[in-house]
């Protein structure tokens, strides 16, 4: 597969090690002659390590191949967080250090998780483009706030802190972007 066709979720084998791809930046060139670089982030399966690495549209890199299940979100609890795949009704468990960046974004009423299942271990999970949370903490909402730029810091139900436009209130569904972390629009 050419570097250009990367996506976020799939998974890499870069000199034997499994790397889930977390991140894609595409970078143009600023001359002619210059060729568009993908900055990859991700993280190891195995041993969690963090890896980054630059490659050219051209660049062949070896894809692996991993059984992607529809998962609901059940619970989390000392051992880790509990998904339930749809159509099995199988559990499986992920601890809470593989799950960090996707922690602030799981709610139990999230829909289209998806998980990466190899020999029957589940290795990640990959989220919706966009989640539903709940404002949980906020500076009161101005009745007489515009629709302008301005805005405030709001802590939803999971812990995670966002920017929203002003006029939110605490007890509002937002929709949030689950790769950046930005408010979008109230659900």
């Amino acid at each position: 597969m050419k570097a250009s066709d990367l996506k976020k979720g799939q998974v890499l084998d870069i000199d034997g090690r499994n790397i889930l791809v977390k991140d894609l930046d595409i970078q143009s060139p600023s001359s002619r002659s210059g060729s568009t670089l993908y900055k990859v982030r991700g993280v190891d399966i195995v041993n969690k390590q963090k890896y980054e690495n630059r490659f050219k549209g051209d660049d062949t890199i070896q894809t692996v191949d991993f059984g992607r299940r529809a998962v609901q979100y059940l619970f989390q609890d000392a051992d880790g967080c509990t998904f339930m795949d749809k159509e099995s009704f199988e559990q499986y468990t992920l601890s809470r250090e593989a799950l960090e960046e996707e922690l602030l974004y799981l709610s139990e009423e999230l829909d289209g998780i998806t998980a990466l299942i190899a020999d029957g271990t589940i290795l990640g999970i990959t989220l919706p483009a966009t989640v539903v949370l709940e404002i949980t903490d906020t500076a009161p909402g101005m009745k007489a706030a515009s629709a302008s730029s301005r805005t405030k810091p709001a802590t939803l139900n999971t812990g995670l802190v966002v920017q929203v436009p002003e006029y939110l209130a605490s007890g509002e569904l937002i929709k949030v972007n689950s790769g950046s972390g930005e408010y979008i629009s109230r659900a």
